[in-house]
């Protein structure tokens, strides 16, 4: 077994996963509908706090046969979300249930062919992992105003490189990229505008983001202890829009409750414990600026 076939045994253990939390799926990946591609791209958010695109999904799982394996950041993803710590502990356990199964050579010659053929399989990957080496660089992001480090929950980061994109690691306000060529970093977060770079023609080592002024006072209603209540009621009435949609994805796979601009509204009006514990992970504006969606993660 290759290790596109192992990639096809994951693809297979997505979907039995995704049918655990979805049990009226009963299709394939080619039946796969945009609907069930939104609850998939949810799901990893909440279950391993990463991110998958769309367009990913497209590529690389809808798609029947595969020419070549995805990056393996993707693959670390997909084997956390159907309960392994990354793919390389995936890879072990499918090599583990296939070699009882083979039948050892009763002859030397054969011993003999399995190690050179071996030796020049490692060497012929040292090869090509010397010559395809990539280059490091580390960017700092920072608050555009304030010049201070962004909380790293509060940004993510996807990297797009020959149409692929690709989740990257935000720790200490930091993002480490390796990359051989010239790439499309995009930095997007609820309560900041969204940023794209160019690696390796922006050799700059921080990235400032500018902050959402609606979002930002969003932010301090939840997190702070406000006690002017009217002061708080009026200054929602300006952020919120009217038509103002709030999906708050709930703890343990319960669901999703939903609030209009009134309901959302008394919440944030008497701070509460629960209120704190609430995630943004996504707001959307409208044409005047106001903020018009809402999705939240139960913490």
């Amino acid at each position: 077994m290759n290790l596109i076939d192992v990639f096809h045994k994951l693809k297979n253990d997505v979907l039995l996963t995704y049918q655990k939390h979805y049990p009226y799926f009963e299709g394939n990946w080619k039946t796969f509908s945009s609907q069930d591609i939104q609850n998939l791209i949810d799901l990893v958010a909440v279950q391993v706090k990463q991110t998958v695109s769309e367009k990913w999904i497209y590529t690389h799982l809808k798609v029947e046969a595969n020419d070549k394996l995805p990056r393996k950041d993707m693959l670390d993803i997909l084997s956390q979300l159907v309960g392994y710590s990354g793919w390389d502990e995936y890879v072990f356990k499918w090599k583990q249930e296939v070699i009882p199964n083979v039948v050892q050579p009763k002859r030397n010659y054969n011993v003999v062919f399995s190690l050179g053929f071996i030796g020049l399989f490692l060497i012929g990957f040292f090869s090509y992992r010397y010559w395809n080496r990539e280059e490091g660089q580390t960017i700092e992001v920072k608050n555009a105003f304030t010049e201070e480090q962004i909380n790293s929950e509060e940004v993510k980061a996807v990297m797009i490189e020959n149409n692929v994109e690709t989740p990257i690691e935000i720790v200490d306000s930091k993002i480490q990229i390796t990359t051989k060529d010239s790439a499309r970093i995009v930095l997007k977060s609820p309560y900041y505008k969204d940023k794209t770079i160019v690696v390796g023609k922006e050799n700059s080592n921080t990235i400032s983001l500018q902050p959402d002024d609606f979002a930002m006072m969003l932010k301090g209603f939840m997190k702070s202890d406000i006690k002017d209540w009217e002061t708080r009621k009026e200054q929602l009435q300006k952020i919120l829009a009217d038509d103002l949609e709030v999906l708050v994805m709930l703890k343990n796979d319960l669901g999703i409750e939903y609030f209009n601009k009134q309901e959302f509204s008394e919440k944030l009006i008497v701070p509460s414990v629960a209120l704190k514990r609430m995630k943004v992970i996504d707001i959307q504006s409208n044409d005047k600026d106001e903020i018009k969606f809402i999705r939240i993660i139960q913490e």
